[in-house]
């Protein structure tokens, strides 16, 4: 996988499985869209229950938009190790960047598991991003009052106004 995508995190082999197989229920029983560009058109019309990312696609810049898009969308998402195997689940003989389920068909309780395991997911990665956050409003908040202590402390000449 090439590093100039960030994956925000690395699901468990379980959740993956569940994915696939929550797509090939969706294909026979349900909907789905196969492929970027569907996918994309399906999460801006706020069509997509839930999106599946490839993690080995070439150039990772084909897929870099679908986290932001379904983040500003509120649509879960998640990766899978194999475009090739997301493309056979998803019912085609070519391999698959992405694709999403429109309507679940039988697969809706697998559906469902799978947003509440992404969920609590993401929730354990969220704390550890605001931390930083919050030291750093801190340190700009204490630089000013501290520059000022020192040039106090330092013994600085006090200038005089030119009427003086």
């Amino acid at each position: 996988m090439s590093e100039a995508i960030h994956v925000k995190f690395n699901p468990p082999e379980e959740l993956m499985e569940k994915t696939y197989e929550a797509i090939e229920i969706a294909r026979d029983t349900g909907k789905i869209k196969k492929g970027t560009n569907e996918t994309t058109k399906a999460v801006e019309r706020g069509q997509a229950k839930l999106v599946v990312i490839a993690k080995d696609v070439n150039p990772p810049e084909i897929v870099a938009h679908l986290p932001l898009l379904c983040e500003e969308k509120k649509v879960p998402y998640t990766y899978v190790p194999s475009k090739e195997r997301l493309g056979k689940s998803s019912g085609i003989q070519v391999s698959a960047a992405s694709a999403c389920i429109i309507e679940e068909g039988e697969g809706k309780n697998l559906v469902k598991e799978i947003t509440e395991e992404l969920n609590k997911l993401l929730k354990k990665e969220i704390p550890k991003k605001e931390k930083p956050k919050k030291e750093v409003k801190e340190k700009a908040e204490k630089k000013p009052k501290e520059t000022k202590q020192k040039k106090k402390s330092e013994g600085e000449p006090v200038k005089k106004k030119a009427s003086e």
